[in-house]
């Protein structure tokens, strides 16, 4: 072999490697600067200016979240969002940073929970931010830890495990605001309770200081279960929360329970309940008695009218409570003896007859 030739092979060899050198060292390069980086780069400066959040999952349960004047509504509701709980999502998303590279091949993107949602089998949420510019969108899939978890920017190949940790549920009435009524106990002065079946009662008391209840209506030989018996129903409306909401039917047959609660200072709220298969919903209006408490009671009825409010079973059995539940059992009556005990008392005098005979 010619020096030449010997030349030339050297100088490609060195080529060879000072290429493969090259290439190792952008890759680890690209990885160090990767790691630490943001998910959705520019999305941190355009927060504010967000219109629309859509969250949506393969089996088609989805949510709007839309930013209005007053705050951000849940569309598929038209009711007021937890503004607290979009923003947080919106920070969370936006923080969001690479602690790794993880697959590109979409064969393995159910393990991680960041395909496509356009399965039904998909398990993983997709969330886009809208802004009058651009759109960012993401695919939020399972957790790894209670600090990070797997994301996929869509219409990318490359999944990431991410920090922090981002859980989102696109079922629109987890995003509800969901501040129904709080009525302390103490402004309570009566309730006047007109069960679906079973008789009117009242519940009242002369001043704060009494400590429970007085109810009328009481049935002739019956009495309370306790001094403190309707004392949970005038204590119902505090800190009431909601499930979920819809539109008032302009007409229902539902067969209606009512209770009017009567306040010191003049407030009146009327809840009128329903069942509606497992759900359990209320209707709630305001007046007032006197005028320094006219602007809540209108509040009220600007806030609250036109809506049926799920609420939770308990919470709606405690309000409607029927009378029969505040009272004692009555005394079992005396089991008249069966025939059949009666036969038997009589077969030992018959023998006894026959064996004198």
């Amino acid at each position: 072999m010619s020096q030449r030739r010997v030349l030339i092979l050297l100088v490609a060899g060195l080529l060879v490697v000072g290429i493969a050198i090259f290439v190792a060292s952008t890759r680890h390069l690209e990885r160090a600067k990767v790691a630490g980086d943001l998910v959705l780069p520019g999305l941190e400066s355009t927060l504010n200016s967000i219109t629309e959040v859509h969250l949506s999952k393969g089996d088609s349960t989805h949510t709007t979240l839309k930013k209005g004047a007053s705050g951000w509504m849940v569309g598929e509701r038209e009711y007021p969002a937890d503004s607290g709980k979009v923003r947080k999502l919106l920070l969370d998303i936006s923080s969001l940073n690479i602690v790794e590279e993880k697959t590109r091949l979409p064969a393995n993107y159910p393990q991680l929970g960041v395909e496509d949602v356009n399965s039904p089998k998909a398990t993983g949420t997709r969330v886009e931010l809208m802004t009058p510019g651009k759109t960012f969108a993401l695919i939020i899939g399972k957790s790894s830890s209670a600090k990070s978890g797997f994301v996929r920017v869509a219409s990318t190949e490359q999944s990431l495990l991410a920090a922090p940790l981002v859980t989102v549920d696109a079922d629109p009435k987890r995003w509800l605001d969901q501040t129904l009524l709080d009525l302390p106990m103490d402004r309570v002065k009566a309730i006047d309770a007109k069960p679906a079946d079973g008789p009117a009662y009242t519940a009242a008391r002369d001043k704060k200081e009494q400590q429970d209840f007085t109810v009328t209506g009481v049935p002739k030989g019956r009495q309370l279960s306790s001094p403190a018996a309707a004392d949970p129903i005038a204590g119902s409306l505090s800190q009431l929360s909601l499930d979920d909401v819809r539109k008032s039917p302009e007409k229902s047959d539902a067969k209606l329970s009512q209770v009017v609660f009567h306040t010191f200072d003049g407030l009146d709220l009327t809840v009128a309940g329903h069942k509606d298969g497992t759900r359990t919903m209320i209707a709630v209006s305001a007046s007032s008695t006197a005028k320094e408490h006219e602007s809540e009671a209108q509040s009220l009825t600007a806030r609250l009218g036109g809506w049926e409010f799920e609420i939770p079973s308990y919470k709606y059995d405690v309000i409607f409570r029927p009378l029969d539940d505040l009272l004692q059992k009555p005394p079992e009556a005396p089991k008249k003896p069966d025939k059949a005990a009666k036969a038997d008392k009589a077969a030992p005098k018959a023998d006894a007859a026959a064996k004198a005979d």
